[in-house]
């Protein structure tokens, strides 16, 4: 076995062995064929990818006999003189730049470059390291290289050709030489393994080829090295990785593993693993990126591996498509934005494991940060471990919805949203109304009702309230214990089944059955206009909109309105006095919340208002209430604009009243009692301090007619001027 050095007892001697650079030998072939060949060549390239070699098979080509020819024949005296292993020819002379490269070597060249060939066809001087010439050097050559003798020709290599002065540039045929494709190159060391008849382990050459990094004299000084090593079972992949540095693939894929599972501690074991084992953080921060390079790939493209965008064994190249599959495309790209950023600011650190450290928790955690990257790797983890349903549209999102068992057994007619205002607030506190239409009584028993102590100063109703609530009201859960606010604050309502211990019946009404069952409400159709959307529950939505437009209509529809009725085109709303909807109608307010609809909602409803001091009692299309009688029950033409309803019986009524005599006419029931809202418990003067978010502190500066008319409902009859 020869000492001589892997890559040397291999080098071409023609150009059909060149590897990599036929975009360089084909047209210097061609060149020759057609015998039109230039006094002057520039290569240029990255090391070890054939610069010197192809200048040495140019000048062999050129010298032998049976020549210029592309193909040396290699039995004349000049081809084996310049063979592989040859003495080499007195007329082939090769400088070394880097120390030949001053202005007397550069005399010295000129001076005896005027003399003939000693035995060859031409006179070749093959200056390596051609950047290193300085400029007085080149300056000297300039005439022999512009004007050269017959027998004279110039092989300028250089891996900088940007360094070589522009006059002798321009005077050569520069050939740009490239760095070999990793294909190419494994085969091509797979090749030279099988003539040296030593085994090696697939993921070799991939490690191989990836450690030369496109340079043939790289790779092949790598090679030897490991062959050079090689032990009875040849090289294996445990050898390769651990000689030359590179991390364990095991390692890599337990860190990948861990980011994808956002485990973070087998994410710092795998770091402790590698400072313990002697491995360079540098290094295995390098092996990651690749690793994640070739996940990100391998997620474009599946077939990455056929296609040869990824080098590695095919055992590798199926634990990197099931480590990509556990990716999200955004958290791939975020991994590697970030180990990239990670790899720079290693660079001249003091402590490389705490900056891998970081690098590892900023992975796992993007949601310490609210860059887009960050987001974007958030949505992928919840794509892929949560599914989502479309929700409805043009109805807000309810995040609790209160069961018939929250409120005592009372119907749920709607959901308020946290901040729904005032209105809101006063709406739940306001007197029922007339109830809906039962359906047929059910067997069950009737839910058990939340005894409430009453308040000391609240008036004791003639008459329990019904367990229903008002139609124009706003239902919210309070609490079983909740006696009162806090000072300043919105108030509560009491649930609608025992905010008010029963009292004794007039003597004159007919005592209620002892287990009289709950009445179910009917169903509540939907506008047929509005696109499915229902004014009474987004009124809180909608004032809220009215407020940031004008605080004025926002202070009077909160105040003093609330939501009657809708068919479906017509939204009708009632004022609890005619001096606020004059307000209301005057001041422009009507417009105001048009726009506000159409601006939230984009509906175009046309405003309807009305007197209504029963808190929304009454439909659209019910006539005013009469000053006596009955109230009308139902909402006649409401929601969904169907004809009139039958007055709902209340709730405090028997469930099946005695017969009457035919002759005798049944007496007419006394109208019920409104009940008053429950007040507040006392609150002494030095703990009624309101909040900063109360809305009763002043905010309008409103005063003399303004406050009347926003306060009483009053309207300006005539201003007298009083000089």
């Amino acid at each position: 076995m020869s000492s001589l050095a892997l890559y040397r007892r291999y080098r071409p001697e023609s150009f059909a062995e060149v590897i990599g650079q036929e975009h360089v030998t084909d047209p210097l072939q061609q060149a020759l064929r057609n015998n039109r060949v230039n006094h002057a060549y520039l290569f240029s390239g990255p090391r070890g990818c054939g610069k010197t070699t192809s200048a040495r098979i140019l000048a062999r080509c050129l010298n032998c006999e049976q020549g210029p020819t592309p193909t040396p024949c290699g039995e004349c005296q000049s081809c084996r003189d310049l063979a592989r292993n040859g003495p080499g020819s007195i007329d082939v002379i090769e400088i070394d730049a880097a120390s030949h490269g001053g202005v007397d070597d550069a005399r010295d060249l000129r001076e005896k470059a005027f003399f003939g060939p000693a035995a060859s066809r031409y006179k070749i001087y093959i200056i390596d390291e051609a950047h290193m010439v300085t400029s007085a050097g080149f300056n000297a050559l300039l005439k022999v290289v512009e004007e050269p003798p017959e027998h004279l020709k110039f092989i300028f290599a250089t891996t900088e050709p940007e360094k070589v002065i522009g006059t002798i540039r321009s005077r050569t045929h520069h050939y740009p030489f490239r760095l070999v494709p990793p294909g190419t190159l494994r085969d091509y060391l797979g090749e030279v393994c099988g003539k040296e008849d030593i085994p090696v382990e697939e993921g070799v050459l991939p490690l191989v080829v990836r450690a030369g990094a496109g340079s043939v004299r790289d790779s092949m000084s790598v090679m030897d090295q490991l062959l050079a090593g090689a032990g009875a079972d040849g090289v294996t992949y445990a050898m390769a990785a651990s000689l030359l540095g590179y991390t364990d693939g095991s390692l890599l894929d337990s860190v990948v593993e861990a980011f994808a599972t956002g485990d973070g501690a087998a994410a710092f074991e795998v770091v402790d693993r590698v400072i313990e084992g002697g491995n360079d953080p540098r290094r295995f921060v390098t092996d990651l990126l690749e690793r994640l390079r070739d996940l990100v790939i391998l997620a474009a493209v599946p077939d990455a591996a056929e296609k040869g965008l990824i080098d590695a064994p095919a055992d590798v190249i199926e634990r990197m498509q099931a480590q990509a599959g556990t990716f999200g495309a955004a958290e791939l790209s975020r991994a590697a934005d970030l180990v990239n950023e990670g790899l720079t600011e290693m660079r001249g650190a003091n402590s490389p494991r705490l900056q891998l450290e970081l690098i590892c928790a900023r992975v796992l955690l993007p949601a310490a940060y609210g860059d887009e990257r960050s987001v974007m790797a958030r949505l992928d983890r919840i794509e892929r471990g949560v599914n989502f349903s479309a929700g409805g549209a043009g109805v807000p999102a309810v995040a609790y919805a209160p069961g018939p068992e929250a409120h005592g057994g009372a119907p749920v007619q709607g959901f308020v949203e946290p901040g729904g205002g005032p209105a809101a607030a006063r709406a739940a506190v306001r007197g029922p109304g007339p109830a809906p239409v039962p359906a047929p009584p059910a067997p069950a028993p009737p839910a058990p009702q939340v005894q409430q102590p009453p308040a000391p100063a609240a008036p004791v109703p003639s008459e329990a309230p019904p367990a229903t609530g008002a139609p124009g009201a706003w239902p919210t859960a309070a609490s079983a214990g909740g006696g009162g606010r806090r000072p300043g604050g919105w108030p509560t309502a009491a649930p609608a089944g025992g905010a008010q211990p029963p009292a004794p019946a007039p003597a004159g009404a007919p005592a209620p059955a002892p287990a009289a069952p709950q009445a179910a409400p009917a169903p509540v159709p939907s506008g047929g206009g509005g696109g499915g959307l229902d004014p009474r529950m987004l009124w809180p939505n909608i004032l809220e909109t009215v407020k940031n437009r004008r605080r004025f209509t926002w202070i009077l529809l909160s105040q003093n309105a609330q939501v009657t009725g809708f068919d479906g085109t017509i939204l009708q709303i009632g004022f609890v006095n005619a001096g606020a909807r004059d307000n209301f109608l005057s001041s422009g307010s009507e417009d105001v919340l048009r726009q506000a609809l159409a601006e939230q909602f984009n509906v175009q409803w046309k405003i309807e208002a009305v007197v209504d001091p029963s808190g929304g009692g009454g439909g659209m299309t019910a006539p005013a209430m009469a000053p006596a009688g009955p109230p009308a029950g139902g909402r006649n033409g409401g929601y969904g604009g169907g004809g009139q309803r039958p007055p709902a019986p209340q709730s405090g009524a028997p469930a099946a009243a005695p017969a009457q005599p035919a002759s005798t006419p049944p007496p007419a029931p006394a109208p019920a009692p409104r009940p008053s809202a429950p007040e507040p418990p006392p609150v002494s003067p030095e703990d009624d301090v309101p909040e900063d978010d109360d809305p009763d502190l002043d905010e309008s500066a409103l005063s003399g007619k303004d406050l009347l008319v926003r306060e009483l409902g009053a309207t300006v009859v005539e201003e007298v001027t009083n000089d």
